[in-house]
């Protein structure tokens, strides 16, 4: 089954791989039943193309922030800016939430960046289909 994912929240996704270039971004996913509430956007300490970490600090405010509304963690992404959207070597071995979707990024071709998702467990690698969707209406 495909992840949906509405547009506002690839837009951004992209948008934030663009700001950070050459180094890679992260950030974080949250939501609730599978639906995105808000996305987090987190400093790369490692500032490097290659690599990516977040401030541990920061983690705990997110997931604070997370259970504080009830939320889930929905997924983890990343850019590749110079590579393909697929889990490298580095992020296999250290995919350490097995349950939260992976998301990268790869804006190489700046005409049509790609977003691609995976669980990540035991070193095993799984893609789960991403389908663009239009934003819903807020709720009145």
């Amino acid at each position: 089954m495909a992840f949906k994912l509405p547009k506002r929240y690839a837009d951004e996704m992209v948008a934030h791989a663009r700001a950070e270039a050459p180094n890679e971004c992260c950030g974080v996913l949250a939501g609730k039943d599978g639906k995105i509430v808000k996305l987090y956007r987190c400093t790369n300490v490692e500032q490097s193309p290659y690599r990516y970490s977040v401030d541990p600090r920061e983690l705990i405010k997110i997931d604070e922030e997370i259970r504080e509304h009830d939320w889930e963690w929905l997924g983890i992404y990343h850019s590749h800016t110079f590579t393909e959207a697929y889990p490298s070597a580095t992020d296999i071995r250290l995919a350490y939430w097995p349950d939260t979707l992976y998301f990268i990024i790869s804006p190489k071709d700046p005409d049509r960046p790609v977003i691609r998702a995976f669980y990540i467990r035991d070193g095993r690698v799984e893609e789960v289909p991403v389908e663009i969707v239009p934003d819903e209406a807020p709720d009145r």
